[in-house]
Formats: structure tokens, C-alpha cells, sequence
């Protein structure tokens, strides 16, 4: 896969330089961070502005690349010993999921499912995400009806956030392990996450507003709930 950015490569080079196969420059670099990436020993290739533009298909790479090992995703049955996990139902947008992985990983979020859901742009989410891709344990399936028989066997407790579900104010997390269920911008949950749920969660707003980013929500209730 191939990452740019100067933040996401600068990352990667000092949290998972073992993940490099290829660094890759279209600007000049300062002798002291050339020679960092000199030191992985890795192939070290120079790109004109138009490959670059090219590699980065019109994005901000700030002419620093990374072609990085494929992304490798956990079993299922790996999250069976996690306290809190994160499940995403149907979502595909590259910058939710991003901004959702940097989230997570903050706040302690023990691993991610991305489930009801074929295909992810996983070089998009490494990037948005400035990294934290790489820090949490990630699963995807297809399959959501995997993904709830799996936790319920696990004795996850199934939450979800819904306009009639209790107030998250008055809401208090007594369970040891949670599943928190985020819906795509799009469709919300899916009827056959909704039909599973152990409890449903409502964010109170004000002002007549009645709706908020999936990423934005997401990281409200991770911080209610994780604490």
C-alpha cells in the first residue's frame, strides 16, 4: 500500500518503521531526516512532480511517500478477550473511519470491527487517520450477523445510539464488556443491528439540531462510555 503525507510518514517511520518497503521523496529533504530514512536501508526513490501527483491522485502529499507492506486486518475471533470494541455498520467514507481510528485509539478503544461492508480504501484510512490505522487491532466482515452472534457469545452487551434510546447523561456503562455500534452517515443502523441491541443511546442536543457526523458522535459516546 502507498501512504504520503509528511505527518502520516513521519509516524509510520518513527512507530512502525518495520512496515517500510519503499520511501519515496519529490522535494529535497533536510540532511538530518534524509539520513533517517537512509538508515532503514530500504530503496530510496526520487519522483518528479508529476508521478507524484499521479501517486497521490491529486491529494496533498507534501512530497513525502511510503510504500508500506499490505494492511494486515485481525480474525473475528480474535476480539473474544477485548473490554470495549468498536463496530462500524455499514461505513465506508475514508475520513469517518479515519478520524473515528484516531478516536479510538485515544480513548482506549480495544479494537475496531468494520462490518456490512465489501471493500475499504485501507491507504485512505491510514492516512486520515495520521497513522492510528496502524495501533489498533481492525477486523472486517461482511457479514453483521457474524459480527453479533459472535459478541453476544462473548458476553459483549450490544449499544447503540438511537434518537429513542435513554439519554447518554443519565446513561451509566455498567457492563465489563461493550460493543458500541456506529451507523453509516447515510442509513444509521442497520434493522438487523437495532433488532440485537441490548441498550439504545440518545445524544441530547440543543438548538433544534437533530443530527451530528458519525465521527463526531462516535467519539462522544467512546469518552462516556470507556470512562
Amino acid at each position: 500500500m502507498i501512504i504520503y503525507g509528511k505527518q502520516v510518514v513521519l509516524y509510520v517511520l518513527d512507530k512502525h518503521p518495520n512496515l517500510i518497503e519503499e520511501v519515496m521523496f519529490s522535494k529535497e529533504l533536510e540532511p538530518k531526516l534524509f539520513k533517517r530514512f537512509a538508515n532503514l536501508n530500504k530503496k530510496i526513490i526520487k519522483l518528479d512532480n508529476k508521478k507524484a501527483q499521479s501517486l497521490a491522485k491529486g491529494g496533498n502529499h507534501q512530497g513525502f511517500f511510503l510504500k508500506l507492506k499490505e494492511f494486515e486486518t485481525i480474525n473475528l475471533k480474535e476480539i473474544k478477550n477485548s473490554n470495549f470494541i468498536l463496530v462500524l455498520d455499514g461505513l465506508t467514507d475514508v475520513g469517518n473511519i479515519g478520524a473515528i481510528c484516531r478516536t479510538a485509539y485515544s480513548l482506549g478503544v480495544d479494537a475496531i470491527i468494520a462490518s456490512n461492508v465489501k471493500q475499504l480504501n485501507y491507504e485512505g484510512i491510514a492516512r486520515t487517520s495520521s497513522g492510528a490505522l496502524f495501533d489498533i487491532p481492525f477486523c472486517q466482515t461482511q457479514n453483521i450477523l457474524d459480527v453479533l452472534n459472535e459478541l453476544k457469545q462473548n458476553n459483549f452487551t450490544l449499544m447503540g445510539a438511537s434518537m429513542d434510546g435513554e439519554s447518554l447523561k443519565e446513561f451509566k456503562n455498567e457492563s465489563e464488556k461493550t460493543a458500541l455500534f456506529l451507523g453509516s452517515e447515510g442509513f444509521g443502523l442497520s434493522n438487523k443491528v437495532v433488532k440485537k441491541l441490548d441498550k439504545k443511546i440518545s445524544i441530547e442536543m440543543s438548538n433544534g439540531f437533530d443530527s451530528l457526523n458519525v465521527s463526531v458522535a462516535g467519539g462522544i459516546l467512546i469518552y462516556n462510555l470507556i470512562k
